[in-house]
């Protein structure tokens, strides 16, 4: 009798710790091949993807967001993680908690559709790091963890401050921070939106950090003051894309010139390990007008970056 032909898809066979053997090019993909399971017991990190674009005001396709950054995270498979030199799952039981069930038929449902799920994961004590769709999520998320946590300090790296005049019932990717504001989901005094260079109506209070400020800081200055404004709160980043510049993310659905570098960014979001998290998403990667997957790759490195700070915090 022949042995098994052995397989090479973690993410349905593997075990949850360690890093996965796939080569980068095959296998079946979840985020850094993570098995796909919704069985939470044990698990400290869930990886949920959120594909929704409903609310865009310029490009659309960031509901195939989840989908690209998925793929593109097939690079780290099983490798030591740079800057850290740890494989995170040696410390960290991570799933992948597939996606975000919508009925797009229906929009009204959208909003406490993501929020109800998003708070099934949260509810379990299971540190939720999801993967979008548009920056409009952000807002059910931020009430699924404010539930659990109280008001957060929000981290927000973005062109766009996101504070336009909300109506309370729209959906619009613009106007999150409003309404997070508006219901208490969120510290303004606590809060910090780093890489903005578009003007908005208001700022509630809100840190900013602007393009050209945050490039005169470099990665250091800008964590420096991202943890002065913080401190010890507890704290959700959010991630647009659009954050960086196009030169780095083109595939997003309102590039902006000027933006940070993959490099700075990913310098800067390192240099906030002492930041108390507990929450994070990526938003707006829309591989319609993605080129090579650079935007992609940019965005699994932001997830695989955070993924690193909670393996350094966690005893093993």
């Amino acid at each position: 009798m022949t042995d098994p032909i052995p397989s090479i898809d973690n993410a349905i066979h593997g075990p949850i710790r360690g890093g996965a053997s796939d080569p980068t090019y095959a296998g079946v993909l979840s985020f850094m091949r993570r098995r796909y399971t919704r069985d939470l017991d044990g698990v400290d990190v869930a990886v949920l993807g959120v594909p929704f674009d409903g609310a865009v005001t310029n490009r659309p396709g960031a509901r195939f967001g989840p989908q690209a950054i998925r793929r593109a995270s097939a690079i780290f498979d099983g490798d030591p993680q740079f800057p850290s030199g740890l494989d995170p799952f040696d410390r960290l039981n991570v799933v992948d908690f597939g996606d975000c069930h919508l009925d797009t038929r229906r929009p009204a449902t959208i909003p406490g559709a993501i929020e109800e799920q998003a708070q099934a994961i949260v509810d379990t004590g299971c540190h939720l790091v999801t993967l979008g769709g548009d920056h409009f999520i952000t807002l059910p998320l931020l009430r699924a963890h404010a539930m659990r946590h109280g008001p957060l300090a929000l981290v927000q790296f973005d062109a766009h401050q996101d504070t336009w005049e909300d109506e309370g019932d729209c959906m619009s990717h613009g106007t999150f921070v409003s309404r997070a504001v508006s219901e208490g989901l969120i510290d303004p005094v606590r809060s910090i939106q780093i890489g903005i260079r578009t003007v908005a109506p208001a700022d509630f209070g809100i840190e900013i950090l602007d393009a050209h400020e945050a490039h005169r800081l470099g990665a250091d200055g800008i964590a420096a003051e991202i943890g002065a404004r913080v401190g010890d709160a507890p704290a959700y980043l959010t991630f647009d894309i659009d954050c960086l510049d196009p030169a780095y993310a083109p595939g997003t659905g309102t590039p902006v010139s000027g933006g940070l570098s993959s490099h700075i960014a990913l310098a800067a979001l390192w240099g906030t390990r002492g930041i108390d998290w507990r929450g994070m998403d990526i938003v707006e990667v829309s591989p319609p007008y993605d080129h090579a997957d650079i935007t992609a790759i940019a965005g699994a490195t932001v997830v695989q970056h955070y993924l690193q700070i909670l393996a350094e915090k966690h005893a093993g």
